[in-house]
């Protein structure tokens, strides 16, 4: 367990970019502890087949909307997503250490954290309903 006054910060995120050859989006973390002398980076990639998709499915059902719209709810949904992912990764320890990381989705080796992954989608998904009908307007 950390104490208090090492909790994570995040100072700044950057994203969604395109990974190239990979079918993932990606965002650049800065993090930050109060013991740390500086931040460091997390680059957490969101599988748009095996994440993205999957929640998008099961909060929305089948795709409707303009591609403008698709689009909107694709940034929201990814972000909300890697933001859920660097909490996981915190609660697993995974950020403890002073270290620029990579967070791969989580299918293969981090499969068994996707369960998280989506306790904290079934949790929210009434909220993130309201912020995409709100960002949205459908």
């Amino acid at each position: 367990m950390q104490s208090m006054d090492s909790k994570l910060t995040i100072s700044d995120v950057s994203g969604p970019f395109r990974e190239p050859r990979e079918p993932v989006f990606s965002y650049d973390y800065s993090i930050q502890r109060s013991t740390w002398a500086t931040p460091h980076g997390v680059r957490v990639k969101v599988s748009i087949p095996d994440e993205l998709d999957v929640l998008r499915e099961r909060l929305l059902g089948p795709v409707a909307g303009s591609p403008g719209q698709q689009l909107v709810i694709g940034k929201i949904l990814s972000r909300t997503i890697a933001d859920w992912k660097v909490r996981i990764a915190e609660a697993e320890g995974m950020l403890a250490e002073r270290r620029d990381v990579m967070l791969a989705p989580f299918v293969g080796p981090l499969a068994h954290l996707f369960p998280k992954l989506r306790t904290l989608f079934e949790q929210e998904q009434a909220a993130l309903r309201e912020e995409i009908k709100k960002r949205v307007g459908s």
